[in-house]
């Protein structure tokens, strides 16, 4: 059979037998009216006050939103956001944009105005966080280590967490908290989110949100400074949204990340030799680090020893100018990667998580951003022929061979049944 793979902006087609196992999610039905929905959530919350009560004639707002790495669609919830805001009397001159950036990259003015729109990176002030920037504030301790969040967020009258619910690797699940940490966090917050310790507790992956260190850590972070508001949406493969959640954490969070489970979790019957998997595509596997997420899906469905084979487009790179690319420069094996590389260490947990997958399995790349030596550095096998690769792999696992295809990666998530 046929089949698509999320992959880059276009995503590639491959032919697997008939009897492989593919795995998609199960998509609830795009909403008829976007704006409209979103404006009911902001009136009829799923607890907590209204919009329009919250916001006093004159307050300064701030309005978090995630940055170019993930697929929220920005210019379907802001619009509706910021009129209704402007409708309680804090218009463009009392709003301030934040773009929720963690440890990433800014944004380009023109990547900027692809993810916000035009009108809004003309009207409105925007701030894009960085967590190395000295222009944080402490808002209290969680575990004996101060929280430190971006003054803009902290100092604003009434502040809003936007973001989308799927499901996250080692957090359980994105959105919610996750916009204020570690979104507008300093680097030595994340790095405690995300401590060698938290990212290793087995407790720390998908769908997990109780009794996960790492959503905890985050959620009492936020706690600390919490939003008035929450807004999250889920949406479809086509970043059409499929339900809208407002409320005061946590929620309406709760509340979406219970209506996507039913939506994105699917049962196999075993584990598989090979596994084909992608990261979701294009805004998610624009970058290697992002696609270790896709990897850790494919992690759970894959029998020991078996091969992953991943396609990631991977056009922004590693990226080379990040922690994680040094982390696989410096490292000298799979043994390395799952140990600190000393503290302070940006982008250790997602060399932890690459570890973890690389002692369960061979993973075999196919990228278009990546030269064979930044594959080799990952100590990934270097793909040219995605389908070549998938009919080679198969032939070396004998006519036997169980398959599977995550054909959107890291969006469904795949669990056996034994």
């Amino acid at each position: 059979m046929r089949l698509t793979l999320a992959y880059g902006r276009d995503g590639i087609d491959i032919e697997v037998p008939d009897h492989a196992e593919v795995v998609v999610p199960e998509e609830a039905a795009p909403l008829e009216d976007e704006a409209a929905a979103i404006v009911t959530a902001l009136r009829f919350p799923t607890s907590g006050p209204a919009l329009d009560a919250l916001v006093r004639s004159g307050e300064r707002v701030a309005v978090v939103f995630p940055d170019i790495t993930r697929p929220m669609p920005n210019t379907t919830v802001l619009p509706p956001l910021l009129a209704e805001l402007a409708r309680a009397g804090a218009g463009p001159g009392r709003v301030e944009l934040l773009c929720a950036t963690g440890t990433h990259r800014p944004a380009t003015p023109d990547e900027m105005a692809s993810l916000v729109g035009q009108d809004i990176a003309d009207r409105y002030r925007i701030h894009q966080h960085r967590s190395d920037d000295p222009d944080h504030v402490p808002v209290g301790v969680v575990d004996g280590v101060p929280v430190l969040l971006d003054r803009r967020y902290v100092e604003a009258d009434r502040r809003i967490l936007t973001g989308f619910v799927e499901p996250h690797f080692f957090a359980g699940w994105s959105g919610g908290p996750k916009g204020a940490c570690p979104g507008l966090a300093s680097t030595a917050t994340i790095l405690e989110a995300h401590s060698p310790e938290r990212i290793a507790d087995p407790r720390s992956t998908w769908l997990t949100t109780s009794g996960n260190p790492v959503h905890e850590f985050v959620t009492a972070a936020t706690a600390l400074c919490p939003p008035d508001l929450s807004v999250d949406v889920t949406i479809d493969t086509h970043r059409r949204l499929t339900g809208v959640f407002a409320g005061p954490l946590p929620d309406g969070h709760r509340s979406a990340c219970a209506y996507a489970a039913r939506h994105v979790t699917r049962t196999v019957p075993d584990r598989f030799d090979v596994v084909v998997s992608t990261n979701g595509g294009y805004p998610l596997d624009r970058n290697l680090y992002q696609s270790v997420k896709g990897l850790a899906a494919a992690e759970r469905v894959v029998a020991n020893g078996g091969i992953i084979i991943m396609a990631a487009a991977c056009l922004d790179g590693v990226p080379d100018d990040g922690g994680f690319a040094r982390i696989l420069r410096q490292s000298r094996g799979v043994e390395e990667l799952l140990r600190p590389v000393g503290p302070g260490a940006v982008d250790v947990w997602q060399a932890q998580v690459l570890g973890r997958v690389l002692q369960r399995a061979e993973v075999r790349l196919y990228a278009d951003g990546l030269s064979d030596d930044d594959v080799r550095a990952a100590r990934m096998v270097p793909v040219d022929d995605l389908q070549e690769s998938v009919d080679d792999a198969l032939a070396e696992r004998g006519p036997r061979a169980r398959l599977c295809v995550l054909t959107q990666g890291p969006l469904t998530v795949a669990t056996p049944a034994v």
